[in-house]
């Protein structure tokens, strides 16, 4: 039996028992408009996505998930928040970028109107890890 969501569900993610979501499923979503009225994602659903994107750590606060970054120099840093925006824009799911220490990127993602995780977010996480690497 399918599943329904109001976020779009990845490439690998056919039915309700099954869990596979990949990095490569996440990469070929595309993130669904958000306005709120939807619950967080389930706990049991964050830790199947987790796994999808290893390089990814849930924040303290469990509404979130982020990934450091550390560049070369203050205009690789750069340069990788430019990159970001762009995809950012494109997927209009838009992170948290903090740069800190000239060469420390921190990247935070979290669906605000929802106060919590969606699908959106490891759909951009993917992409960010497939753009940087």
């Amino acid at each position: 039996m399918g599943r329904s969501s109001k976020f779009p569900i990845s490439a690998n993610r056919m039915e309700e028992d099954d869990m596979t979501i990949t990095s490569d499923g996440l990469c070929q979503a595309k993130c669904a408009p958000c306005e709120g009225g939807v619950p967080p994602m389930p706990e049991e659903d964050i830790r199947h996505h987790l796994a999808a994107v290893p390089e990814w750590e849930l924040t303290e606060d469990g509404k979130g998930i982020a990934r450091d970054f550390r560049c070369g120099n203050f205009v690789g840093c750069v340069d990788r928040i430019d990159q970001i925006a762009e995809l950012a824009e494109a997927e209009q799911h838009h992170p948290d970028l903090h740069l800190t220490g000239y060469r420390h990127l921190r990247v935070e993602l979290t669906t605000h109107a929802i106060g919590g995780l969606s699908e959106n977010d490891f759909i951009v996480a993917a992409k960010i890890d497939r753009l940087l690497g």
